[in-house]
């Protein structure tokens, strides 16, 4: 029969989970099947908006400025042959993309911020508009007052410059 006695007082090492402990818990399930919550956000809006790259990988994307050939992209260049003559083939073919110049063409998907412009006569000019659509058969709705027959012809004025009305 073996003895049961141990000889050594230290615990028995078995194992990673008996030494340092339980390192790797159980992931929690998730609350929704993954059918379900791919139909919700942000999963849904991901997956549902094409980002720049992938819309020009479609079948159907034409880019009109896209040059056709190789005289297309040269043509395209900044390189001014009377300014800038004897450079290196690598600075006579930078696009105005790549020095940062207006091109009108988006790059990647960042929203442009405009800061609202100064009115050119110093003040902004408003159109006056009426929120509420009236009827143009309505008895009301032309001007009340000064053209009724109670009045002078239609133009008497009170003493302090208001007009009679009926």
């Amino acid at each position: 029969m073996m003895s049961t006695r141990r000889p050594y007082p230290f615990p028995k090492l078995e194992g990673d989970g008996d030494f340092v402990g339980n390192r790797y818990e159980q992931q929690k399930a998730y609350g929704l099947p993954t059918h379900l919550a791919q139909k919700k956000d942000p999963w849904n809006r991901l997956s549902n908006t094409a980002t720049l790259s992938s819309s020009r990988r479609e079948v159907y994307h034409h880019d009109p400025e896209a040059p056709y050939d190789s005289l297309d992209f040269v043509l395209k260049t900044e390189y001014d042959h009377h300014k800038e003559f004897m450079k290196d083939k690598s600075a006579t073919l930078i696009q105005p993309e790549t020095i940062g110049k207006e091109h009108g063409r988006i790059l990647k998907n960042r929203t442009v911020v405009l800061s609202p412009q100064d009115p050119k006569l110093g003040h902004p000019l408003r159109m006056a508009t009426n929120p509420q659509k009236e009827c143009l058969d309505s008895i009301d709705v032309p001007i009340e007052g000064c053209h009724t027959q109670t009045t002078n012809r239609g133009y008497s004025r009170k003493p302090d410059g208001g007009f009679f009305t009926s």
